[in-house]
């Protein structure tokens, strides 16, 4: 999956002119009535030339301090001149007539100044002062990560990204997870994103992650079909008559037949040049299944005299396959106690997705969850198990 976007938005603090009992001087007191009038008609720039006036007066009390810079402040935000509104509110935050009601809101009002003007090692400073008087800001929480991830802090992001259940913080945690070159984190991270976000995207990345495993056997090529096309992502033709040849290969012809019936509903067969090929597995499959019906009690007696455990499980897959889920299961679950198949955790797979399809969905993801193994089985086991608590 190509990393996942984001848009990192900056949060600006509503400021307004505050109104104090203590009176101003008049030469101090016109030339901010003046400035305020003048923000609200929004003329900012103007407002922020006519304090220059009450700048000019001297012996100003902390006051009058106070209401120039907060007015500044304000008026320089509006305009989009950061760097002044940044040394305004500086100044207010240092007054000691802020307020302590005050000083959180001038605080994260310098943070989206910083972030503004893109200075995100002061916007970070600022954001944790906000979180530090207020643990529970959400909005400032999210925006400390979004910050660590422009400014390259890509570790403390990941961090913080720790435990995350959005998705998007956890869109985000896979794209650091990727630019860390981190595969077996961001494999877990798309994981979560597929469990709780079942999308189409985050499934076909993680298929294509198992099959691209080292060391993932190509014996498990049906079983990861068998999953796409539960999701919905088996539509091509070639992809309908690879998965049914590979299921009568597995002596399943009942399922081969269930889909190439998928595919002929699907518009996917039945059309075209290869319509043809299309029909003849079609009738492989209808004669193979009518075989095994005639043959099944046979082979099940052959295969429990030469306590052949591979042979048992394929049957009983079959039959479940075909509608026959006490009897199937009642077969699987006898050649896994033989303890003699060639891939035991393979078969363990089949069988808890043979007792998913059998209805027994308690049963099946306890089976799936007891799956091991070094070759794509408990990766399988793990995503079946994910599908079956929230299906596409």
């Amino acid at each position: 999956m190509a990393a996942i976007g984001f848009n990192a938005a900056v949060p600006m603090v509503g400021l307004s002119s505050i109104a104090y009992a203590e009176n101003v001087r008049p030469e101090v007191g016109k030339p901010l009535q003046e400035a305020q009038k003048l923000m609200s008609s929004g003329k900012n720039k103007e407002a922020l030339a006519k304090l220059k006036e009450a700048d000019a007066v001297g012996g100003k009390s902390e006051l009058e301090k106070f209401q120039i810079e907060y007015t500044r402040g304000s008026a320089a935000i509006a305009a989009g001149e950061n760097e002044t509104a940044a040394r305004a509110f500086e100044a207010v935050l240092a007054s000691p007539k802020l307020s302590p009601a005050q000083a959180p809101k001038i605080t994260e009002a310098l943070a989206s100044i910083y972030l503004r003007a893109r200075d995100y090692p002061k916007a970070i400073t600022y954001i944790q002062k906000v979180l530090k008087d207020n643990p529970n800001n959400a909005a400032m929480k999210e925006q400390l990560i979004q910050t660590y991830y422009q400014s390259g802090k890509l570790n403390e992001a990941a961090k913080e990204l720790q435990g995350a259940k959005s998705e998007g913080s956890l869109q985000m945690l896979a794209n650091i997870q990727l630019k860390q070159n981190d595969k077996a984190g961001y494999v877990q991270t798309l994981e979560k994103l597929a469990a709780s976000y079942p999308k189409a995207s985050y499934w076909a990345d993680l298929l294509n992650r198992v099959v691209g495993k080292p060391g993932f056997s190509s014996s498990l090529n049906l079983d990861v079909m068998r999953l796409k096309l539960a999701l919905k992502q088996i539509t091509k033709p070639s992809e309908f008559m690879e998965m049914g040849q590979l299921a009568l290969q597995a002596g399943n012809p009942a399922e081969a037949l269930k889909i190439v019936d998928e595919g002929y509903k699907k518009g996917a067969l039945g059309t075209g040049a290869d319509a043809g090929r299309h029909q003849r597995l079609k009738d492989l499959a209808l004669k193979t299944q009518a075989d095994l019906q005639k043959n099944a009690a046979t082979q099940e007696a052959t295969f429990t005299k030469e306590k052949d455990a591979d042979g048992l499980a394929n049957l009983g897959y079959a039959l479940v396959a075909e509608g026959k889920g006490a009897e199937g299961l009642k077969l699987m679950e006898e050649a896994i106690k033989l303890g003699t198949g060639r891939k035991p955790e393979e078969m363990k797979l089949h069988y808890g997705v043979a007792q998913y399809i059998a209805g027994k969905k308690a049963a099946a993801i306890s089976t799936l969850k007891s799956v091991k193994g070094t070759a794509g089985e408990p990766e399988l086991a793990r995503y079946w198990t994910m599908y079956i608590n929230n299906p596409v």
